[in-house]
């Protein structure tokens, strides 16, 4: 029995985590392969290896046919009865060949076959382990930079920190020990290869959910995240359960949970918000720590018309339009923010149009009241005059109202108007009076 043959393949499965049963395929087909180039047989070989004592065995595998043309691949039927009275035409026949000191011969051949093919099988349970944590947190030491980019050792497998994947504000120094994001994993020739960020949003996702037991629990969920690496965030959360408060679960006591995701991401500022279904409030909340006075929707053009104070104005729009900028990409609103003062100037500009047609619409209807009214008074006053004085009134009354309209074109104060009625009258009674006397 060989038992330090045994002994060699459980220690390999230990360390590398690879199945004894691979490690038994993979020598097995780097044996075949020793004993086809060693001793130039014909290509139906077989190689067996007890998986208890370690045995090797070679055999060679024989059809059974009436006529033999072959003897390296062809057994007639008498010679296979001779072993057992089984066989039949067609048969498989596995006549072992084991040359003597085969096992020292073959270890030598087939050495970097089977270091390869478990070489192989390594890779293969590395990438199962890892593109599984895809979209998940891993921590891993820094161990070398090349060519711009960050090589981490995970343990098991290095991971890839790309340049556009990098903090702008971090520099990364060989022993670091960094927390970093899953992006992507892929199969290469090479073995797997594992591509991280320190800049995606879902890094900073997964950060409060190993701080914020509420969180990780399902209590409090994290309804969206929207980050510029290394200056500002924003996260919106939301409870299940009415009486816990989602914002204070993530800032926590004293806020010491955020405090250690901002030290993780080197002073990134985080803002936390109350997620709500009311896209009125959402949006509001999403451009804290300003206050706003009014929100108005926009369903169709999916547009929010903010209206904050003047003292505001400036800490809602952000430095360099940060904050209006996270808080659109936060809701999915596209946000315009006003001012009050920048809101009252444009109402007055409204209101001024429409007292402008109203009063051209009063000063017609005025003058026209006015033409009537006093047409309406000469005739009473006139009721039994002669023809002559009905003209002669009529002739007065319209250059009196000819007079009013002059007047009213220069729009004149309503007093002055009223002033300039009641003489009016009193002339025209007066004619009236002077018509009847000569009469």
């Amino acid at each position: 029995m060989n038992y330090e043959f045994i002994d060699a393949l459980e220690q390999i499965e230990k360390e590398k985590g690879i199945s004894k049963d691979i490690l038994f395929e993979a020598i097995e087909a780097a044996l075949i392969s020793a004993y086809k180039k060693n001793f130039n047989t014909a290509p139906n070989v077989k190689v067996s290896i007890d998986r208890d004592t370690g045995q090797i065995g070679v055999y060679s595998c024989l059809t059974i046919v009436e006529e033999v043309k072959d003897s390296q691949q062809e057994l007639s039927l008498p010679e296979a009865r001779a072993l057992s009275s089984k066989y039949q035409f067609g048969d498989i026949v596995e006549m072992e060949v084991t040359p003597k000191n085969f096992g020292r011969i073959a270890a030598q051949t087939a050495k970097q076959v089977v270091i390869q093919r478990i070489r192989e099988a390594e890779r293969e349970i590395i990438y199962k382990e890892y593109v599984d944590r895809e979209d998940d947190i891993v921590t891993g030491i820094v161990q070398r930079t090349d060519q711009k980019n960050i090589i981490i050792d995970l343990g098991k497998a290095e991971a890839v920190l790309a340049p556009s994947e990098q903090m702008p504000n971090e520099t990364y120094k060989q022993g670091d020990r960094i927390k970093t994001y899953v992006v992507e994993v892929k199969k290469t020739t090479k073995g797997p290869q594992i591509l991280v960020s320190r800049t995606h949003p879902g890094l900073l996702k997964r950060l409060f959910e190993l701080e914020v037991p509420e969180i990780y629990d399902g209590t409090v969920e994290i309804k969206s995240v929207a980050r510029e690496a290394g200056h500002r965030s924003k996260a919106a959360v939301y409870s299940r359960n009415t009486e816990v408060d989602p914002v204070g679960s993530c800032v926590g006591p004293k806020g010491v949970r955020v405090q250690t995701i901002v030290s993780e991401l080197k002073g990134e500022k985080i803002d936390i918000i109350k997620w709500s279904e009311d896209p009125r409030e959402f949006v509001s909340n999403s451009l804290s720590p300003a206050k706003v006075s009014s929100v108005e929707i926009n369903e169709d053009k999916k547009i929010a018309g903010v209206v904050v104070p003047d003292y505001q104005l400036s800490l809602a729009i952000g430095k360099e339009g940060q904050n209006a900028r996270l808080a659109a990409k936060l809701t999915g609103w596209k946000i315009d923010i006003n001012s009050e003062s920048q809101v009252k100037k444009q109402l007055p500009e409204e209101t001024d149009e429409i007292s402008q047609e109203e009063l051209d619409e009063a000063t017609g209807f005025r003058e026209q009241m006015d033409e009537e009214m006093i047409l309406e008074e000469v005739e009473n006053e006139n009721s039994g005059v002669s023809p002559e004085q009905e003209e002669d009134t009529g002739n007065i009354a319209e250059e009196d109202a000819s007079m009013e309209r002059e007047e009213d074109i220069f729009i004149e104060p309503d007093s002055e108007k009223e002033e300039n009625k009641a003489s009016a009258e009193e002339e025209i009674i007066e004619g009236i009076n002077d018509h009847n006397i000569e009469k």
